[in-house]
């Protein structure tokens, strides 16, 4: 969790304020701001190796928690898309005042492009990296692709259901609240323009945010500068040596610029 222990930010007001770690690298710009994927935290593999890089190379490097994720106040229950991009914005505007590169992974690189959009006016966001984005997951992915009607139906009279999660013992608990909210930020099947170069990382052989999918995300941006590099035996975590040793590279490319 680098070299300090992480710092506390309030996002929210009231009784949906949440208190939110952030984990500061210091160095020069641009910075790197990371955003994990669902139910990930900022001391996962990807995180940690992107906040080592910039230790090393003396760039800076924000990470941060999700409510209802690692070190972060909050029910993961009863938190959706639109709470986790709020504190996206509030880590982006309170630590990221120069250049910054956004590193989204999964979920966080659905994220990753609402801040964008949302911060479009700033000119701040250098680019993005996005590591098998999973844009529109709970609508695309889920609800549509791989949730039966039996699932549906549960998620509508129970307001949840429990996923058996590969990556966890604990299930991913999918609630009618996150498929609902999830809703008002679809980006698939519109043309976007983020004006910032966009390099995405895609494992051939991922079972969760497939290739078709991601393909998809870059058809949705016909006006940027979008480098699409498939790895052809990746996975969907994309966490083995040689797949960090590409997101380092591309991170360093793209600073450079």
């Amino acid at each position: 969790m680098g070299a300090g222990e992480p710092q506390f930010i309030q996002v929210g007001k009231n009784a949906l304020a949440r208190r939110i770690a952030v984990d500061i690298e210091p160095g020069s710009g641009p910075t790197l701001m990371w955003l994990s994927g669902f139910k990930s935290d900022m001391s996962g593999t990807k995180a940690e190796a992107l906040a080592a890089f910039g230790r090393d190379a003396g760039q800076e490097v924000v990470r941060f928690d999700y409510s209802g994720h690692g070190m972060s106040e909050g029910d993961f229950e009863a938190a959706c898309v639109s709470d986790w991009l709020e504190e996206a914005e509030a880590v982006f505007d309170r630590f990221c005042r120069g250049d910054t590169i956004l590193v989204g992974s999964s979920m966080g690189g659905w994220i990753s492009l609402l801040l964008t959009l949302r911060r479009k006016a700033t000119h701040r966001i250098k680019g993005l990296v996005l590591i098998a984005p999973a844009v529109d997951f709970t609508e695309e992915l889920m609800w549509k692709e791989r949730f039966s009607d039996d699932i549906r139906q549960a998620i509508l009279k129970d307001g949840r259901w429990e996923q058996p999660s590969q990556y966890s013992d604990d299930p991913y608990v999918i609630t009618r609240k996150l498929i609902e909210d999830g809703r008002n930020h679809l980006l698939l099947d519109q043309d976007l323009h983020l004006g910032a170069p966009v390099t995405i990382l895609q494992g051939a052989q991922d079972p969760d945010v497939p290739a078709r999918h991601v393909q998809r995300l870059v058809e949705a941006l016909p006006l940027d500068d979008v480098t699409y590099s498939l790895v052809p035996d990746g996975d969907h975590r994309l966490s083995r040596p040689q797949d960090i040793d590409l997101l380092v590279r591309v991170v360093t490319e793209m600073s450079s610029c």
